[in-house]
């Protein structure tokens, strides 16, 4: 008989010998780093006995395995088509019971898969589907795998699951109100990812946020790209402040400052919008890569200023509405739109100390025009003036 060479004896066996799944690979390459018949190994056998309930496998130790009970459990291997001769990789419970025999299991190096899988999804920051179960204070507790569950601790969950319109609540029963909101989530599928894995401890923290927020970044992306001052875009309201409300733009977030609000003065924010409100902005400024962003509102409409104080000269004397006292005088409108400031110096004849003391806010008064400034939108009025020519009417 002619001889063989060991090379080519070696070629032959390995061109026979089928590619590894990424999962075999794996597990080979787990093998190389501990004795696969310690306590927590996996090991490929051959099972030498088959019964009802009950499989006997040989993996080369001093003794044959057994898996049994909720051990023969698989989802992904169908137990009644193993035959005797297969080979099948099997996860070691106890490399020695207390009647000598290697205790092994089939749904057991399932989760060993599963764990390779989560550590993999966790590297590549893979999204993955989970389903929250259950729901405790801090959070909700969420189903990956059958049997594998993880942590959404709250602060790892949109905001708008938790906080209204994604505003933030104060007081003492915030708790309640968040756990109500929570209890809702019961049997929803969220889309999460990894942030912590520990598989000794089988402790696993999820977050909703890091997709939300790369989701959310990859399409401000794709729209600053698009975008360009004097645009118009419709947003919603996100928080209403006394310097101006905050508007979102599918996913581009930025400032209506009080003086783009409206062309006439605005003394109350929360009297115009409310959060949630749906409104229509003008791109003004893009700023910091789009971390800063100016939007108006007003330009949006013609400014009836313009048109209006046509019908106004220097000397005229109207009427008008206080609007508002300050420490150097008082605000008056005369005209939608249009509104003036009688400086302290032009309240009374006499030495006026506090505005307040002369007008009030809703006063209804004559006053003059001194000045008009188109540039600077600005009317300067007297009240003075007016009380002066009565009372010289009144003489005369």
């Amino acid at each position: 008989m002619a001889k063989v060479s060991t090379a080519k004896a070696k070629k032959a066996v390995k061109a026979d010998v089928p590619a590894m799944s990424p999962f075999e690979s794996q597990i080979e390459q787990s093998l190389r780093t501990y004795n696969p018949l310690k306590a927590g190994g996996i090991v490929e056998g051959t099972v030498i006995n088959k019964e009802p309930g009950l499989l006997v496998v040989d993996v080369g130790g001093r003794s044959e395995g057994v898996i049994n009970g909720r051990e023969l459990k698989s989802k992904v291997i169908n137990i009644e088509e193993i035959k005797i001769g297969d080979k099948i990789l099997v996860y070691v419970v106890y490399p020695e019971s207390k009647d000598g025999s290697l205790v092994l299991s089939l749904k057991r190096t399932e989760e060993v898969k599963i764990w390779l899988d989560l550590e993999k999804a966790s590297r590549n920051g893979d999204v993955l589907d989970a389903t929250v179960v259950e729901v405790n204070t801090g959070g909700v507790i969420c189903e990956l795998f059958e049997g594998v569950r993880g942590f959404i601790p709250t602060s790892q969950l949109d905001p708008n699951r938790i906080f209204e319109s994604g505003k933030k609540m104060y007081g003492k029963d915030v708790t309640s109100v968040i756990q109500q909101r929570l209890t809702q989530l019961l049997g929803e599928q969220i889309k999460v990812k990894i942030i912590e894995l520990e598989r000794e401890r089988s402790r696993i923290i999820l977050s909703e946020k890091s997709v939300t927020f790369d989701t959310e970044s990859a399409s401000k992306e794709k729209l600053l790209k698009k975008i360009k001052e004097g645009d118009i875009l419709d947003g919603k309201v996100t928080a209403v402040t006394p310097f101006g409300i905050f508007v979102n733009t599918q996913g581009l977030e930025g400032l209506v400052h009080l003086s783009e609000l409206s062309w006439d003065k605005v003394t109350d924010v929360g009297k115009l919008y409310q959060v949630g409100d749906d409104v229509q902005v003008m791109v003004l400024e893009i700023k910091e890569g789009g971390r800063r962003i100016a939007y108006s509102i007003k330009r949006l409409v013609n400014d009836p200023w313009r048109s209006r104080i046509k019908k106004y000269q220097v000397g005229d004397v109207v009427d008008g509405v206080v609007e508002g006292v300050v420490e150097y005088g008082a605000f008056v409108r005369i005209d939608e739109g249009i509104n003036g400031l009688i400086h302290i110096s032009e309240l009374s004849d006499k030495l006026v100390r506090n505005p307040a003391d002369i007008v009030s806010a809703g006063q209804k008064v004559s006053v003059m025009i001194l000045s008009i400034s188109e540039t600077e939108r600005h009317l300067s009025l007297s009240l003075k003036r007016v009380k002066g020519n009565k009372k010289s009417d009144d003489e005369e």
